[in-house]
């Protein structure tokens, strides 16, 4: 499996996603930088993304929503704060309404992606940092890890692909 850990740290208000996957940092990096291949991942198979605008640069903004098997609509936006490509990205992320409004009373988020070299393969951490405990545990409480654990385990066979010019 591409995960191999996730851990909650409630004093840090932070959880982290470590994966790793059979490709090079370029290649992994792709699957962030496109949001084609982005939204074949982002969410669990079950509730696949859409992104319906996707600024992939600083102070970039993503608007997404996720389709869920009764055909439900859960939207949600990033605001991208840094990029170092191919190794690093930063955004800040929340849910959004209907009209893609970011919904102020759920908060933000703030998601750091670090892609490291393993011997030709790749390692991503995904690190994400809330606001409070109250927030963390809601996120939690929502399925956050499970959901984030199942969307990346949906990275592999993308990988399996060949890459896009």
């Amino acid at each position: 499996m591409t995960v191999i850990s996730s851990t909650k740290n409630p004093e840090a208000l932070s959880f982290v996603l470590v994966a790793e996957l059979d490709a090079d940092v370029k290649r992994v990096w792709q699957i962030w930088e496109d949001p084609r291949q982005l939204e074949r991942w982002w969410g669990p198979p079950t509730w696949p993304a859409t992104f319906s605008q996707y600024e992939f640069t600083p102070g970039g903004e993503a608007s997404y929503y996720m389709t869920g098997p009764e055909g439900e609509k859960g939207y949600g936006w990033w605001r991208i704060t840094d990029i170092e490509a191919p190794h690093r990205l930063e955004f800040d992320e929340g849910f959004a309404d209907d009209n893609g409004a970011p919904v102020e009373a759920m908060g933000s988020a703030h998601a750091t992606v670090t892609l490291e070299d393993i011997g030709g393969r790749t390692r991503m951490t995904v690190h994400s940092v809330f606001e409070s405990e109250e927030q963390m545990n809601q996120m939690m409480e929502m399925g956050m890890e499970e959901g984030m654990r199942e969307a990346a385990g949906q990275i592999d066979a993308l990988l399996a692909e060949p890459a896009r010019a």
